[in-house]
């Protein structure tokens, strides 16, 4: 299966898959292409929040259900571009004056892992700004990435979140607002929103006055962002061309719409993954691209994946305890780890290598007589599938000419339609997180319980023992809430003989 502009081809001749196992799955094939194409035209495929299910649209918007839709989509774009032009030329500037050269952005899930994918992969050009990104409400963490990157004056900040209440991202926010305020310098000046209209964080920066506020629309998931204004407008703050990356989504989009199975990368991916797992996930998916640019691809695809398809409930209601676990670095680091162990141990994986076929630009230097570190990288690749195929572990592999924006943003392309199609495969919502909001339920209820716990605590002490029976809550919850506030508040303390029945906490 090949795609020519971008040039990508999807080398299938390790994968084991026979004309059998694509013609046992052609009935399940044809309606998963219809159920993509009523998607594609609007269908509520988000059920549980009554939501379309529309990223396609965003490199098509001629395919969208409506002119209003259409006309947004288009409009932001334009609105990007301009933002971005005006920034490289001065024309925007920082409250105090100064150009701004570099990009701090705070997010988290799908509001961050593409633009780190993308700031990570294109970082060996000449870049007209630098991208750092906030992904996490890790304090340690937040202190090192303001040390490392200095003074906050040259530095415009993108805050992302759909809701505007996501705390990750509001942490972030509010650490970075306190970090200007230390150097004295205005945060509202140097920051731009992407959020959905009329959103908490929507109203913040109109209050405060922020540079800028971009959408985000609810047809588009957090996992699938990457080419709306979530990562269109950082791409354009570092310089990439953002009608290319459109334009090579884009070209993946027209060809993985074929009926024909034999013909649809996406299709054979999704078939392949499908026969691997025995439709139920039982093996996880490797991904090995032979490219340092391309570190983060596996992170990103274990959002793209694991949270499109791990799913305890199926379509009808059923349990099913679907799923598939991504995991992965890169070549030909990995066969110095644990190729070995995909060589010679357990069974329980398939390969996607991804392999781009240009070394380097510009001349090359010869390592040895006639042979480049380009030509070790690409025998370590074909030395690593034929040793795995001589072990009867199945591969495909990915080919592309070079990295670049049309050809990487046909890559994401490809996993988005697979991930949708197996999806319609194993019958589970692909655009739903129930996991993931049950997550957010609890850690809120973990936080209510957090200042229930403090307003308990007094000079005299308690034992986690007492403060449970107090509040009627679960022991061991209140016990690690205790030990956390001890760790970092000055006004507990802990004392006793230090088990979980004879330490007393006490607050000053």
């Amino acid at each position: 299966c090949a795609l020519e502009d971008p040039f990508l081809e999807l080398d299938l001749s390790d994968s084991g898959l026979t004309p059998a196992d694509l013609e046992s799955r052609s009935a399940a094939f044809s309606a998963a292409f219809e159920a993509m194409a009523a998607l594609e035209d609007g269908a509520l495929a988000n059920q549980d929040e009554e939501r379309m299910v529309g990223h396609y649209w965003l490199r098509a918007p001629a395919l969208a259900p409506s002119d209003h839709i259409s006309e947004e989509i288009l409009a932001t774009m334009e609105s990007i571009g301009d933002f971005c032009g005006q920034v490289h030329r001065g024309t925007v500037k920082s409250p105090e004056g100064s150009i701004f050269k570099r990009v701090i952005l705070v997010g988290i899930g799908g509001s961050a892992l593409g633009p780190m994918l993308l700031a990570d992969c294109f970082a060996s050009r000449d870049r007209a700004m630098s991208l750092r990104v906030f992904d996490n409400t890790d304090p340690a963490g937040i202190d090192r990435h303001l040390a490392e990157h200095g003074s906050l004056g040259d530095t415009l900040i993108l805050v992302i979140s759909k809701s505007g209440g996501t705390p990750e991202t509001r942490n972030g926010m509010l650490e970075l607002k306190a970090a200007c305020e230390r150097e004295g310098l205005a945060f509202a000046g140097r920051a731009v929103a992407v959020t959905g209209e009329s959103s908490d964080l929507d109203q913040r920066a109109l209050n405060e006055g922020w540079l800028r506020s971009f959408p985000m629309w609810d047809w588009v998931g957090g996992r699938t962002s990457i080419f709306s204004a979530v990562g269109l407008l950082p791409a354009g703050l570092i310089g990439l061309d953002l009608r290319a990356l459109l334009a090579g989504a884009a070209a993946m989009d027209s060809c993985t719409r074929q009926r024909d199975l034999t013909r649809n990368p996406a299709a054979m991916m999704a078939a392949f993954w499908h026969r691997e797992g025995h439709g139920k996930g039982e093996r996880h998916a490797v991904v090995l691209p032979y490219k340092d640019s391309l570190l983060l691809f596996s992170r990103y695809l274990q959002q793209l994946v694991m949270e499109s398809l791990g799913k305890r409930l199926d379509r009808q209601g059923n349990e099913v305890f679907q799923g598939l676990t991504v995991l992965g670095n890169k070549g030909s680091t990995d066969q110095h780890a644990y190729v070995q162990q995909l060589r010679d141990g357990l069974h329980d994986f398939f390969v996607i290598f991804v392999r781009v076929l240009e070394g380097r630009e510009g001349e090359d230097l010869e390592v040895e007589p006639g042979v480049t570190s380009a030509d070790y990288l690409n025998g370590f690749y074909l030395g690593t599938r034929k040793a795995l195929a001589e072990g009867g572990r199945h591969s495909v592999t990915i080919n592309v000419d070079r990295v670049d924006e049309r050809s990487f943003a046909a890559l994401l392309a490809l996993f988005e339609r697979a991930v949708g199609l197996y999806a319609e495969l194993i019958d589970v919502n692909a655009y739903h997180q129930p996991g993931v909001e049950a997550g957010k339920r609890a850690a809120k209820a973990a936080l209510d319980l957090q200042g229930q716990v403090l307003g308990c605590l007094g000079k005299a002490g308690k034992t986690a023992d007492e403060i449970a029976a107090e509040l009627n809550a679960e022991r061991g919850l209140v016990w690690e809430i205790l030990r956390h506030l001890a760790a970092n508040r000055g006004d507990v303390q802990g004392a006793g003989v230090g088990g979980v029945e004879g330490l007393r906490f006490g607050r000053s």
